[in-house]
């Protein structure tokens, strides 16, 4: 079987869907089943660096046009991860069986993420009640009108091809709930078990050692972190804070850190994957994850879980 996964981002950007497509061809690749299954991953994200070589399956990167309905042409079944339009309608068009793995609210939402700006808060569902002009007004917020009415706009064709997609893929029952499409199948994020660690912090370990592991964005709530951070310190708790990964708010959290007077508790890591992300992660008691928006999955979460380590959650 030529199985052809189309991810609009990839490595060597790092996130929970980054992650799952990676997880995802190696596991079709180097399976069981590896002798019947040929791989291809297609997508827009520059190697930057990375040796796709290494990998156990081929990677199209910034495919044309063309190329990417000779690809969409090739195989027998096309996996998206995310509702992307492109591909979808290429897919739909060549008549080639489409599986949509929803790690996102694309479906239902023009900004995919189900989060209301500039309020900063949970969206009710706007796109699906048909308060569309509510839509245009979250989007124009961080990127303008013109791009607003675009976006609300082709949610409409985007909604109509999934509902010709022959299945769909919720990473759990909440996103299944939210984007209502039918042949809708819940499977849960696959995670290698992590490498275990010959020495576990403990709780009563001084300083306490938090994290952040993830995007450095506005939905994922690190400035109630940071604030948080300054309570602790104004009571005279002893603790640290490490925040893993990178995004386009880091600057404006770092200035925040300094702001606040916690230049000397909190460390901006950058990106950290496999062994130098485990080292970072060897003292840390408790990770938080203190979202202000409906997080599908929560990788990170799920990942420090399989550690055996503590989680403080929104």
């Amino acid at each position: 079987m030529r199985i052809l996964i189309y991810a609009h981002a990839f490595a060597p950007k790092v996130g929970g869907a980054e992650t799952y497509v990676m997880h995802l061809a190696r596991g079709l690749a180097e399976g069981p089943e590896r002798e019947e299954c040929e791989v291809i991953v297609a997508t827009p994200t520059p190697a930057g660096g990375s040796d796709d070589s290494s990998l156990p399956f081929r990677v199209v990167r910034e495919p044309s046009l063309n190329a990417l309905w000779r690809l969409v042409g090739w195989a027998d079944v096309v996996q998206l991860a995310g509702p992307v339009f492109v591909p979808l309608f290429l897919a739909l068009l060549r008549r080639r069986p489409v599986v949509i793995e929803h790690h996102g609210y694309q479906a239902v939402c023009p900004n995919g993420l189900l989060f209301l700006e500039p309020q900063k808060q949970v969206c009710p569902g706007h796109f699906t009640m048909r308060r569309y002009h509510r839509c245009v007004r979250c989007v124009a917020a961080t990127e303008g009108l013109p791009r607003a009415f675009l976006k609300v706009l082709l949610t409409f064709p985007r909604r109509w091809l999934c509902g010709r997609a022959a299945a769909h893929v919720a990473i759990t029952s909440h996103v299944a709930r939210r984007i209502a499409l039918p042949r809708t199948e819940v499977i849960y994020y696959g995670v290698p078990t992590p490498t275990a660690s010959s020495s576990e912090p403990r709780l009563r370990d001084l300083p306490v050692t938090f994290a952040y592991v993830g995007r450095l964005v506005n939905e994922k709530g690190i400035p109630v972190l940071l604030e948080a951070a300054r309570v602790l310190r104004e009571e005279g708790r002893f603790f640290r804070l490490r925040v893993v990964g990178d995004g386009p708010e880091r600057s404006r959290l770092k200035q925040q850190s300094v702001a606040l007077g916690l230049s000397d508790l909190v460390t901006f890591t950058g990106i950290l994957q496999g062994a130098a992300l485990e080292d970072a992660l060897r003292d840390v008691q408790a990770v938080v994850m203190p979202s202000i928006m409906e997080e599908t999955a929560g990788l990170a979460a799920i990942e420090h879980m399989m550690r055996g380590r503590l989680v403080i959650a929104s």
